[in-house]
């Protein structure tokens, strides 16, 4: 079997102020999730390690991350959180630079303006990770993609990545501008894509994995497997499915690619592209 990593999970001491966009039609998440309850679920599944990824706007939740990660070493890195947009952003930078588990940065986009990463401010921000050689995690709706393409076209050297495939809208079956996105974003060398986030974009109660198969078919067709990453979105996840049923949707999407493609997917992408040490 591949070796796994898991490219994009969440922990949180639940805050129903601060995580108000876990509404009570997410009632199955609206409670704590720690490294604990994360390692069963890797076990399970065969994964050694994980990437934590930000889930809210603060350097609180990096440092909890980070404080996290130097107690287990399964999460193998972080994707946290500064002001991109602040003056001092060179000098967040530069503190967070001693935290060697710390890969890269995200803003959740997808809750901005269609325009925000056209901002001077935001992209000031961006051209300042290359120093410190950290990753972008895009995290936008798929109306959102001419500013992402915009944006991977004018930092060619930076490395980012597309979270949840740009959240088509699986629910109504709606793909084409989605598509045309992927088509043309896929052309850029530096960018990558999570497989990731798409049960939460279908039908929560009666997706089928034939529902998801279209825009696989459509990720894989353009990013091929050497651009590809497997990240559960866990525990967001459990709105919609569960660890084991999101893990088996992709093993029996690809059961027929090679070992070779199998492993890019599972694990070295991740590995590459956040340069974790496992």
């Amino acid at each position: 079997m591949s070796k796994r990593i898991d490219s994009h999970q969440h922990f949180w001491i639940f805050d129903p102020v601060r995580d108000s966009w876990i509404d009570d039609t997410m009632s199955a998440i609206q409670r704590d999730f720690l490294s604990n309850d994360l390692l069963t679920e890797l076990q399970n599944n065969h994964f050694e390690g994980c990437v934590a990824v930000q889930a809210s706007q603060s350097e609180e939740e990096t440092n909890f991350l980070l404080d996290l990660a130097s107690k287990n070493d399964f999460i193998k890195g972080v994707v946290g959180w500064i002001d991109l947009r602040a003056e001092n952003v060179a000098e967040r930078l530069r503190f967070y630079s001693n935290y060697k588990r710390l890969k890269g940065f995200r803003h959740v986009v997808q809750g901005e303006p269609d325009d925000f990463m056209y901002g001077a401010a935001f992209r000031r921000g961006i051209a300042a990770l290359k120093e410190f050689d950290y990753t972008y995690d895009i995290l936008i709706f798929h109306r959102q993609l001419p500013a992402a393409i915009s944006l991977v076209q004018d930092f060619p050297e930076q490395r980012f990545v597309i979270d949840h495939i740009a959240k088509p809208d699986i629910k109504s079956g709606d793909i084409e501008s989605w598509k045309k996105g992927i088509e043309e974003i896929s052309k850029y060398e530096n960018v990558w894509c999570k497989i990731s986030g798409m049960v939460t974009e279908a039908d929560w109660k009666n997706w089928k994995p034939e529902d998801l198969k279209p825009y696989l078919d459509v990720v894989f067709e353009n990013f091929s497997p050497h651009k590809l990453m497997f990240g559960s979105d866990w525990p967001v996840l459990n709105v919609a499915s569960d660890y084991t049923e999101v893990v088996k949707t992709l093993e029996n999407y690809i059961s027929n690619y090679s070992q070779e493609d199998k492993n890019k997917i599972w694990f070295e992408n991740a590995k590459a592209f956040y340069k974790l040490n496992s």
